[in-house]
């Protein structure tokens, strides 16, 4: 059994607190009284400001000047040996046994503030974002709705994991509220398209690897080697408007329905946080041809909620409205890398990978209210009395998760975005 990370910092070894020792996920922030963004790593209820460590010479001399440049970019740009001696070195700072940070009250003050002081920022630059289709439960779902309730996969989806190309530039940090999409909608009883307001605004529950190690142009990376170019893991939101969708998505995929909006949450969750936490991969068949057949665990055990605030109600009243587990997934983040490489496609540091709607077999596991509603036919009932086929103006998605360990968590806080009204054209 492994002994619990105890900290002098007396949140951090709560159990149900999403920040213990045995994760501090990184992040960028900045305060009020200094509107700098900088790196910093979620430790309980406190933000730990890198920067200021750096300055009191606490930190690997590696990792000298990386934490203050408004992104980690620089940082992961390090390496895998630097992003480890950087965390373990946090964990003995802040361990019962070290009194550097503790007990010198100046750098004390400097180097911590209340997490609810702290202003959040997207943490990397992206250069690209990639957005997967990986779960066969809510392939089959979508697939039984929209085509075939006998043949509701298609037959490449047992054989490659699908995935199309997003937006890199309207990815958001979580928090920022996104206005309801304008878009070409086809009426089922009207024989062109009319131009509007998204009818049918949905969410979907998703997680996303960020590339540490970039590749070379026609250089493929392996299954086995892709859990080393990948630093760590957050929560996503792969916002969609069903009825833009639905109308443009035939024949190149989702456009317009998908690029006005994607949330992320703040913390970067690390792999080597989330290594304890790897399980067996799902059971897949056929047989995946050689190249993304693996032989390692590549799956994680990963405790996933949504919860929906309706608007008019207060900040604290929300309804969870599904419950599901990221380990459930058919094509696991080293089989997207190594397809997604495969063709001599380089990734680049920062790039994002969405794993695409996380469904489970239960109605209440169901990652979108496409499938909880039935594509609206079966509204959900609210714990206010209120009612969602899909979302209204107002309405507030939650989405949290974490890994559950023996009497701690490693929790990836929350990924919340509000819907605003759609703008006006002139």
């Amino acid at each position: 059994m492994t002994t619990r990370l105890l900290s002098w910092l007396e949140s951090a070894n709560t159990p149900d607190t999403h920040f213990p020792l045995e994760n501090l996920p990184f992040g960028v922030f900045s305060t009020k009284e200094n509107p700098s963004p900088r790196a910093g790593v979620a430790l309980g209820d406190q933000v730990i400001d890198l920067g200021a460590l750096d300055d009191a010479g606490l930190l690997p001399a590696s990792a000298r000047g990386a934490f203050r440049t408004g992104t980690l970019n620089t940082f992961i740009a390090l390496g895998k040996p630097v992003w480890h001696e950087t965390r373990k070195r946090l964990q003995t700072l802040f361990s019962t046994s070290d009194m550097h940070v503790r007990d010198n009250a100046t750098l004390h003050s400097r180097a911590l503030v209340p997490a609810a002081h702290a202003v959040m920022h997207l943490p990397i630059d992206i250069p690209g974002y990639t957005d997967f289709y990986s779960s066969k439960e809510h392939a089959t779902n979508v697939g039984r709705m929209f085509r075939d309730p006998d043949n509701a996969l298609l037959p490449n989806w047992l054989e490659i994991p699908i995935g199309y190309n997003g937006r890199a530039s309207s990815v958001v940090v979580s928090g920022t509220p996104l206005h309801r999409p304008l878009g070409q909608l086809k009426l089922p009883d009207q024989p062109r398209p009319i131009f509007g307001a998204c009818r049918k605004l949905d969410y979907e529950l998703e997680m996303a690897f960020v590339v540490g190690k970039p590749s070379a142009l026609g250089e493929a990376i392996s299954v086995d080697a892709a859990p080393e170019h990948m630093f760590g893991v957050v929560l996503l939101n792969d916002w969609s408007a069903r009825d833009i969708q639905q109308w443009e998505y035939v024949p190149l995929g989702p456009f317009n329905s998908k690029g006005f909006g994607t949330s992320i949450s703040p913390w970067i969750v690390t792999m080597e946080a989330l290594e304890p936490f790897r399980v067996a991969n799902p059971e897949q068949s056929p047989e995946p041809l050689a190249y993304l057949r693996q032989s390692h665990p590549n799956a994680y055990d990963v405790a996933l909620e949504t919860a929906l605030r309706p608007h008019g109600t207060p900040n604290n009243e929300r309804t969870t409205i599904a419950r599901t587990n990221f380990r459930t997934m058919y094509w696991t983040m080293a089989q997207q890398l190594a397809h997604h490489t495969v063709s001599g496609c380089n990734v680049r540091v920062g790039d994002l990978m969405g794993s695409g709607t996380i469904s489970g077999t239960a109605p209440d596991s169901y990652g979108s209210l496409l499938e909880l509603t039935v594509n609206g036919k079966q509204p959900l009932q609210l714990g206010n009395g209120a009612t969602r086929a899909f979302l209204e103006d107002g309405d507030e998605v939650i989405m949290t998760g974490w890994c559950q360990g023996d009497g701690y968590r490693v929790g990836f806080g929350e990924v919340r975005g509000e819907i605003l009204p759609a703008r006006s054209v002139k």
